[in-house]
């Protein structure tokens, strides 16, 4: 009998380079430890590239790239005895001018830029942009699903990637996507109750057979015919990113609508926080129909308001109303969501913000993601209105989630664990790019405005794993879920572009605000933005409003403003305002902020 042949298991290891020489690699692991990788002939290496870049081959020149301290990602088969780490494919976060190549100037803003063309592409097709074609379920390379059911907020969240896209590129046509679904949501998901004086929007419509009909209440097992605080959050998240750059009234008239619906029937006058749920008919949170979301609060319905569309809100008007809005979203997180007991965030709760750990998939366990979305918005809060509830609760989130959600051996963030220890995995160990997005941003927005290295490391390591497996170099788009080493998963609904819970939401939100927070305060880059206002605007005292987001003090000015590509100079460089002029037809100012020297 001959020998048999070794078990062996495929891995990827990430770490940065201690040393390299005669095809040993030595890699210091995110955790700290000191994992030796042999490389063969047969090894391969490439530097990570951005979606619509080549592939860029650096098998021949390692020792260039391979100096310490370099982050770097390895896979290939691990043998049990010792175990022994082999390196078949090497992942290079660095090049020839940058440590981190996600760092280069215009990074995030390329990335968005393919989007953009991506979504553009696969809803549309390259001619008029028809709403009437949109779908919510995209397949792998951007084909078009089946049954014909067009959701509000996939509609909302791909008009709010479009929106992002314009501001960052100026370019027209993803403008004109964003206006056309702003209008579309309109015209076909809203319902204005006069009576009541508020606005809802229908989960969806449903077109087949091209005949429309309204879905008013959510389709989705867990909020089944009821209307759930989050489909109508998400409702607003394009439409105030639209409003951002427009102005336009009538847009401004149904965001007003909506919040009143959210303070008049989702809000809790008495101990603070919105309802989940209401029941489609009294618009009551205390139906019986409503089942196990009865009389129920949960991170969704309390906290989403600033992330989906009240930061960009406050960004776009200074009303005070909405600052207090969102200081009472964030007094409800720092009084009753932290947990003693675990590192993790208590997420739902019965109307007295007694936690409720018996509800449906959640039970007593943790999604990794909104743990970090708490740290980085406490964050930007804190710069509107400071307090130390805030700092606190962002700091210890943000010092405890690496030990509890990251995967310390291959890099990247895990989805669902168990929140008493040992924090087992719920279904799986996969990670899913929304996730990806929520530490990148956690720690980058950390970074920004404490200065902290330590956050900025973990922010780099998230950045580096996003970009190194889920952008998909040969359908466009980035995938929904890889496996824990990064491979894609593509199985059932998770091999999708476009669902019920992807469609360019996160994947835009995360490279606008890289972009912010990379270039203006980790690196102390200038950042140009684009706005589109109309003649008849519906700003507050016809001031634009530029600033990118809630920035720490005196840290960022307006350095340049142009209109219609003319110099134009009644703005406020500190408070970041343009006065916009008298037009008849709309006009483009594109916004140049900077950093203040010595700030």
């Amino acid at each position: 009998m001959g020998a048999e042949l070794a078990y062996s298991f495929s891995d990827t290891t990430a770490g940065r380079v201690e040393s390299y020489q005669a095809g040993t690699l030595r890699l210091r692991t995110l955790d700290g430890r000191q994992v030796v990788l042999h490389l063969t002939d047969t090894t391969s290496a490439q530097i990570i590239r951005n979606l619509g870049e080549p592939y860029r081959d650096a098998t021949g020149s390692l020792a260039s790239f391979l100096t310490p301290g370099r982050l770097v990602f390895a896979h290939g088969p691990v043998y049990p005895d010792g175990p022994r780490y082999q390196a078949a494919q090497l992942f290079l976060v660095g090049d020839e001018t940058e440590d981190h190549v996600f760092e280069r100037p215009g990074w995030w803003v390329d990335q968005l830029r393919e989007l953009g063309r991506f979504y553009r592409r696969a809803q549309f097709g390259a001619g008029e942009v028809d709403y009437a074609d949109y779908r919510t379920e995209i397949r792998l390379g951007g084909d078009k699903g089946g049954r014909h059911v067009q959701e509000t907020d996939t509609v909302s969240r791909l008009v709010y990637g479009m929106a992002s896209a314009y501001m960052l590129t100026g370019e027209e046509d993803f403008l004109t996507v964003a206006d056309r679904g702003s209008q579309y949501l309109r015209d076909h998901m809203r319902f204005v109750d006069t009576d009541q004086d508020v606005t809802y929007w229908y989960h969806g419509i449903d077109v087949d057979g091209g005949r429309e009909r309204k879905l008013f209440t959510s389709e989705f097992d867990d909020d089944y015919h009821a209307i759930p605080a989050y489909e109508q959050i998400y409702a607003l998240a394009g439409l105030v990113q639209n409003y951002r750059i427009t102005g336009d009234p009538a847009i401004k008239a149904d965001i007003d609508g909506t919040m009143r619906l959210f303070e008049r029937f989702f809000a809790d006058p008495a101990r603070g926080g919105y309802y989940s749920h209401i029941d489609p008919v009294d618009l009551s949170p205390h139906h019986p129909s409503l089942g196990a979301n009865r009389s129920r609060k949960n991170w969704n319905s309390v906290g989403d308001h600033a992330p989906a569309y009240l930061f960009n809100l406050y960004l776009a008007t200074g009303d005070p109303r909405h600052l207090d809005m969102l200081e009472h979203t964030f007094d409800m997180i720092v009084s009753h969501f932290p947990d003693r007991g675990t590192p993790f965030v208590q997420e739902r709760f019965h109307a007295d913000w007694t936690p409720d750990r018996s509800w449906g998939w959640q039970q007593d366990r943790a999604v990794v993601g909104h743990n970090l979305k708490i740290a980085w918005n406490l964050t930007r809060m804190n710069a509107a209105r400071a307090k130390y509830d805030y700092a606190r609760m962002a700091d210890t989130l943000a010092r405890t989630m690496p030990a509890v959600g990251r995967d310390p051996q291959r890099g990247g963030w895990y989805d669902l664990v168990q929140r008493q220890p040992p924090h087992d995995f719920v279904w799986h160990d996969r990670k899913a790019w929304w996730q990806q997005e929520q530490a990148i941003l956690a720690y980058l927005v950390l970074a920004g405005h404490r200065r902290d290295q330590e956050f900025l490391a973990h922010g780099r390591e998230a950045a580096a794993f996003y970009n190194a497996f889920f952008l998909d170099h040969d359908e466009g788009g980035v995938y929904f879920n890889v496996l824990n080493n990064g491979i894609p998963y593509l199985m059932g609904t998770e091999r999708l572009k476009g669902s019920h819970s992807m469609s360019m939401y996160h994947s835009a939100e995360l490279c606008y605000l890289a972009t912010v927070y990379t270039g203006l305060l980790v690196r102390g880059e200038p950042l140009d933005l684009w706005f589109k206002p109309r003649p008849d605007a519906d700003f507050p005292d016809r001031l634009l409003r530029v600033a990118p987001d809630l920035l720490p003090a005196g840290r960022v000015r307006l350095e340049q403003v142009f209109v219609d590509d003319q110099p134009y100079t009644d703005f406020d460089a500190s408070a970041m305002t343009v006065r916009l002029p008298d037009s008849a037809s709309p006009l483009t100012v594109r916004a140049r902020l900077a950093p203040v020297e010595g700030a």
